[in-house]
């Protein structure tokens, strides 16, 4: 049974999190006044919809004012780097990782000094949510100037880039894993390359009496329930108008959508590879089914999209169904 010693401990706990993160969180001033955290020294990620001119400047805990040049902004994951000169504020270190149900904080700097909300890692966006796959979903109240802040865990390590702005009435948060890899290429290159392979595909679904002859390796698993997806999937590039349909334009509901969810594995078909494409390079064909890339269950051309996508020039192993058989081929994600 808790007592109010367990309480005390867990509210200080708490307490001491947020001002270990508020440490390396400033107010970014671009517009209406947001926040920014601190990613490595003299660079602070923030969103980049909220900066309405390269004019910034950001203000620290302390008070100074400091003048910050935007040194690249990323559309797909909303993260704008601003680079900041004599700033001396500590990187915030990186989650450990954050399980659902953990308790979060919500870390901000507003205009008015810093601001905390709490609540819990619910979990990761759903594939429907296009763009916006893998971000996370945390249980928090957002609060006006809390995009740019961070999601952080009761250690005050860093899970994620909060954003109020892109979903309505729901705090989400770029993972940190994929913000710090934002911000690494925006800082050497000042864009994020988008990668791509070159094929268009479409979700096919095995039923449970197949499966025995499609799971053969460990990311089998991962992909061994279907779970309900959009209709009208097509390639890398996300649905398009008419696409998911048969032969005779009647909508294929197999593998869910309105039909229902059905147990049983969902691929990708490849139905068009580009020519002269990374897919055609590395051999890829028309009728091969996609299971992973990379070892992760690709089922939605979404997924598809969102793995390769900040990946260009990387080497990674594709889990194909051929004739039946269980292969893996090596692709190069091109850059566009």
């Amino acid at each position: 049974m808790t007592n109010i010693n367990d309480m005390s401990r867990i509210s200080e706990g708490l307490a001491d999190a947020a001002q270990t993160a508020g440490q390396s969180v400033v107010t970014v001033l671009g517009g209406r006044p947001v926040s920014g955290t601190v990613v490595a020294d003299g660079q602070v990620l923030t969103a980049a919809h909220v900066l309405h001119s390269d004019e910034v400047k950001v203000r620290t805990a302390d008070g100074r004012e400091l003048a910050a040049t935007v040194a690249g902004r990323d559309p797909s994951t909303d993260l704008a780097l601003l680079r900041v000169e004599g700033l001396n504020l500590p990187a915030m270190p990186a989650s450990t990782g954050a399980r659902v149900g953990e308790l979060l904080l919500g870390v901000g700097r507003p205009m008015h000094g810093l601001q905390v909300t709490l609540g819990l890692m619910e979990r990761a966006a759903p594939p429907e949510r296009g763009p916006m796959r893998g971000w996370l979903e945390a249980g928090a109240a957002p609060f006006r100037g809390v995009t740019g802040g961070a999601l952080v865990d009761t250690r005050g390590g860093l899970v994620g880039l909060l954003n109020a702005g892109v979903s309505r009435g729901t705090l989400l948060a770029v993972p940190a894993a994929r913000a710090l890899r934002v911000a690494d290429l925006l800082n050497t290159a000042g864009r994020v390359p988008r990668g791509y392979l070159g094929v268009a595909t479409q979700p096919v679904h095995f039923p449970d009496a197949q499966q025995s002859d499609t799971q053969t390796g460990p990311q089998a698993e991962a992909g061994s329930e279907a779970q309900p997806e959009e209709r009208g999937g097509r390639g890398e590039h996300g649905p398009r108008r008419g696409a998911g349909r048969g032969e005779r334009g009647r909508e294929s509901r197999g593998w869910g959508g309105r039909g229902g969810q059905q147990r049983g594995r969902i691929g990708l078909t490849v139905v068009q590879v580009e020519t002269g494409s990374p897919a055609a390079n590395a051999g890829l064909l028309v009728g091969d089914v996609l299971l992973a890339l990379d070892g992760e269950a690709v089922r939605h051309p979404g997924e598809l999209l969102a793995l390769v996508r900040e990946r260009a020039g990387e080497m990674l192993a594709v889990r194909v169904l051929r004739g039946g058989q269980e292969t893996d081929v090596t692709v190069t994600v091109g850059e566009r």
